[in-house]
Parts: structure tokens; C-alpha cells; sequence
């Protein structure tokens, strides 16, 4: 069976990725819509590529109100600024929303009056404006994958959309960027990375090559994670944690996520928590569950990280959910509650949650039969 591969067109990356990149974004477009938060402005981010833009005579015209995860009405707002300033291509500066809003609205602005919605379940294959991705957090991998997650503000639900005219045209993996990030958002983050690499290796789509960026990127998480939370101006760990993002982006956009995202969806578009925490507060309880349905993939985790070299598949695997359980515990992960989540509501949403999750198609994924009742049960242990 033959096995496609999609990664960007063009990856730089390292110390200075940034300034290097001036040559390859002259030849995107003449002016670019920069997508971006208000906290990319007021860091000084957005200066730094603007500054490039400026030496290579790029025009622009900056969109800064990814300001929460993205909703529909942001896309659509976006969209419009696109097309009233006449912008031919797009720059995504941030973490994985104002990457995700740009594909979106790039996707928009080929078919402008279509609803949003209506691409939930169909690929988008039509060639889109160029796209460039800066990513400033060590976490979604966004910058490499078809994927984008969009709120639909009217339903509540979180829509995955995807295709491969999604994927940036160029990703920026500049560790300058990430320095900034504070302990809470290198976390949260990171444990993102980590359920990409992880749910990417014993994923029941995963291939060869997806297994090589994943292991190298569970790999990497392990080494390099603690000590970016512990130490953030450690640019060699943040030099690190930023390939490993990458890696997993690019692991989980050619085989597939499963049950930990799938199950965190739900929680972020009813209760609106970050993706990245709804994800580390899933992670532990999600895996010690899968573990039996993929014992040979965990245990080679295992030994790949250098946790164990047992050749006993189960006990290979038990000390990786083990070294998980510790890992996470460093990184201070909070619990539902310490996120201000109401718990009746919480157990009033569960039979919506669990069913949201398995229309998603993620669970199924997972190398375990995975049903809406065993999800249920699964969201009671949060608790």
C-alpha cells in the first residue's frame, strides 16, 4: 500500500530563520494580510517581520484580532480585510490561532460566499494564495499540517477542516519567537506536541515515515520540555522544543491524531479552554486507557526515548505511561476545576461531549475500540 506525504513546500528554520526568509517571501505576493494577536504587536514580534517586509518592499496590511481561539465571525472579518485592502497572499505571526485563521480565511477568499460550515467533511483541494506561518509557540504544529480547527459560534462545535491546499507554503521556525512564551503557554504547548507525537505513533493510519518524525519528536519532548518551562531563555531547549513541533505537525498531518484531541474538542468549544490544555488535561487518563490496544507501539516509545530497554512489551509500556505520568507532573497541568470549569455543568455536557468526539472521526483512530460510552467514562475521571 502506498502511503502519500505532505509537509510544506519550503521549511527554514534555526537561529536567524527570519532575517534568511526575506528572499523567499518577496516571491509570495506583492502584499500580504498579516494575521496576528494583539500580544504579537505588543512583545515586539510583529516589528521584526514587518522590519523584514520593509527591506524587500512587501506591502502589508496587518489583521490583529486573533485574540481567542478562532470562531467563525473572526475568519469571516478577516476575509473581508483581505479583500478590501487587496492582499495576494498571507503571513500567519502567533501561535496555532492565528495560524489556523489563516488558512481559513485564505480558503474563504477563494469561494467567498460559501459558508464556513459547509467544509466540515470536505477536503480542500482547490489551490489557494500563497501562505507563510511563523509559528512563536513550540506546540500545534500548524505551521506543517492540512488542518484547521474553527469554532462555529451557532452550534458550539469545534470544526476540523482540512485538505492539502491548507498547508503553509512556507513555515518560519525561528526559536526567537518562542523565547518570549511564558511558563503556562510553554506547557501547555509542548504537552500539544507531545499528544501530536504520541497519538501520530500509534495511530492506526500511522506510516513509515510518520513514525520517524514522531519518535523523533516524543524524543526531543522529553529531553528538551522541562527545562524550556524551567528555563525559557535556554534558546538551545527552545531551538529544540521548536523542531519537535514541527515534527509532530508533520507525524500527525500523514497519519492522524485519535482519541486525546478527539476528546478535547468538545471541552474546548462548550467550556472554552485552550486547545493545548483541554489536550494535557486528557493526555494521562486517555493514554493509561489505549495503552493495552497498542502495547508493542508504547513499549517502542519506551525504548526509543531511553526509558527501558526490556524486551517485555508490557512492562516496556507501563514505564512510558509512568515517565508520562512524571513528566506531566512537572509541567504543573491543571486540573478541570483549577480551570474554572463548573463540574454539573461539565457532567450535564458528557453524553454531547462523548458524541461530538466520535463524529470527529479521531477516536476511531485510536488502536482500541473506542466507544461513546467508554469516552463518557473517560470524562467522569477528569473528576
Amino acid at each position: 500500500m502506498a502511503n502519500p506525504f505532505l509537509t510544506p513546500a519550503k521549511i527554514i528554520s534555526g537561529s536567524a530563520a527570519l532575517e534568511d526568509a526575506g528572499s523567499s517571501l518577496a516571491t509570495l505576493g506583492k502584499k500580504a494580510l498579516i494575521v496576528t494577536d494583539r500580544m504579537m504587536v505588543q512583545l515586539g514580534n510583529l516589528d521584526k517581520v514587518l522590519n523584514i517586509l520593509k527591506q524587500h518592499h512587501i506591502a502589508y496590511s496587518i489583521y490583529a484580532e486573533i485574540n481567542s481561539e478562532p470562531c467563525d465571525t473572526m475568519i469571516t472579518a478577516g476575509l473581508k480585510q483581505y479583500q478590501t485592502e487587496q492582499c495576494d497572499f498571507f503571513i500567519a505571526l502567533g501561535g496555532g490561532s492565528p495560524i489556523d485563521s489563516m488558512k481559513a480565511i485564505a480558503m474563504m477568499s477563494v469561494e467567498p460566499d460559501r459558508p464556513l460550515n459547509t467544509y466540515m467533511g470536505h477536503p480542500v483541494e482547490v489551490p489557494l494564495p500563497k501562505k507563510v506561518a511563523i509559528p512563536t509557540t513550540a506546540g500545534t504544529g500548524s505551521e506543517a499540517t492540512q488542518f484547521t480547527i474553527i469554532t462555529d459560534t451557532e452550534n458550539d462545535v469545534k470544526m476540523l477542516l482540512k485538505g492539502g491546499s491548507l498547508i503553509p507554503d512556507l513555515a518560519i521556525i525561528d526559536p526567537q519567537f518562542t523565547m518570549t512564551a511564558p511558563k503556562g503557554v510553554t506547557s501547555a504547548t509542548g504537552i500539544d506536541a507531545l499528544c501530536h507525537a504520541i497519538e501520530a505513533y500509534t495511530s492506526r493510519q500511522a506510516q513509515p515515515l510518520s513514525d520517524t518524525f514522531a519518535l523523533s519528536a516524543v524524543k526531543r519532548i522529553f529531553n528538551n520540555l522541562v527545562e524550556a518551562y524551567e528555563h525559557g531563555d535556554n534558546e538551545e531547549a527552545r531551538i529544540q522544543m521548536s523542531l519537535a513541533a514541527l515534527e509532530a505537525g508533520i507525524a500527525f498531518n500523514n497519519s492522524s491524531v485519535t482519541i486525546v484531541h478527539g476528546m478535547s474538542r468538545p471541552i474546548g468549544a462548550l467550556f472554552h479552554i485552550a486547545h493545548g490544555l483541554s489536550n494535557a488535561v486528557l493526555l494521562e487518563v486517555c493514554m493509561n486507557y489505549v495503552k493495552d490496544g497498542a502495547l508493542d507501539r508504547f513499549a517502542d516509545l519506551a525504548r526509543y526515548c531511553g526509558i527501558t530497554q526490556t524486551e517485555d512489551d508490557q512492562q516496556a509500556a507501563d514505564l512510558f505511561i509512568e515517565n508520562l505520568t512524571a513528566l506531566l507532573a512537572k509541567l504543573n497541568v491543571p486540573t478541570l476545576a483549577q480551570l474554572n470549569v463548573d463540574r454539573d455543568q461539565f457532567f450535564s455536557a458528557l453524553e454531547k461531549m462523548a458524541h461530538d468526539a466520535a463524529v470527529s472521526g479521531s477516536p476511531a483512530n485510536t488502536r482500541k475500540p473506542i466507544t461513546e460510552a467508554a469516552m463518557i467514562e473517560l470524562y467522569r475521571q477528569l473528576w
